[in-house]
């Protein structure tokens, strides 16, 4: 694909996801009324975790489109505090951290919705969390470079990964016990995305053009905030449907 049709692909969807993800966490918060009172805390939780990828990945894709007006990806910055921060390198941090915070609530709704405990399987997911939180501090990182470099891009993805396909394991397992076929798909979602993201990981320092495996990732993220939506923001039901006759 030519580099400027890869550009203008990529802004196009970056802009479009923008506007489809906040539109789906602004609905999550104004109707929030409509939830069921038994899945009030779930639902709570899901808004949160979706207003922080919202806010992330605003950072994320936001910079990138920004970069792209400002020239190019590599030469756009901005000083905070007389150091210069490359717009990619900065955006895909903020994106790293609220990704995090994204699937421990992830988990919390799967303890919420299936009424199980942590356990120690849990727990670990939890700690692979703040792991990864700990290995994103080091220079090593190179959050400036736009391609984050290897073998720490491995090192430091490597417990989310864990993170978000334990998420997944502990969501279909109880989903498909309890014949739950809204938490099913949004199961089988987060493993769609990291089916796609998992490539780009590995390989895009040597093929920049696997990094477009990131469309089909992010439709997955609003895959599953459309199944949630779907499935908990019900309208109330009218008055007169609650009265049926004897």
């Amino acid at each position: 694909m030519p580099e400027a049709a890869r550009m203008w692909t990529e802004v196009t969807f970056n802009i479009a996801y923008l506007i489809a993800i906040w539109t789906l966490v602004a609905f999550m918060w104004a109707r929030r009324k409509r939830v069921a009172p038994t899945d009030q805390h779930s639902a709570h939780l899901i808004t949160g975790a979706f207003a922080l990828l919202a806010l992330g990945d605003t950072g994320h894709v936001g910079f990138r489109v920004l970069a792209y007006a400002l020239g190019g990806l590599e030469g756009a910055s901005l000083t905070v505090f007389g150091r210069s921060l490359g717009l990619v390198g900065l955006g895909a941090l903020t994106t790293a951290i609220t990704v995090t915070f994204f699937y421990a609530l992830i988990l919390l709704v799967w303890r919420d919705r299936f009424e199980r405990s942590l356990g120690w399987f849990g727990i670990l997911l939890l700690v692979m969390a703040a792991l990864r939180l700990v290995l994103m501090i080091p220079a090593v990182n190179q959050w400036n470079s736009v391609v984050p470099p290897q073998p720490w891009s491995l090192v430091r993805n490597g417990p989310l990964v864990v993170q978000g396909l334990g998420v997944a394991y502990l969501i279909l397992r109880d989903a498909r016990r309890n014949h739950d076929r809204m938490f099913t798909w949004i199961g089988i979602s987060i493993l769609v995305s990291y089916a796609c993201y998992t490539p780009v990981i590995l390989f895009v320092q040597q093929a920049p053009l696997v990094g477009m495996l990131m469309i089909p990732k992010t439709l997955a993220y609003i895959a599953v905030a459309v199944l949630a939506y779907r499935g908990l923001w019900r309208p109330p039901e009218p008055a007169s449907a609650a009265l049926k006759p004897a």
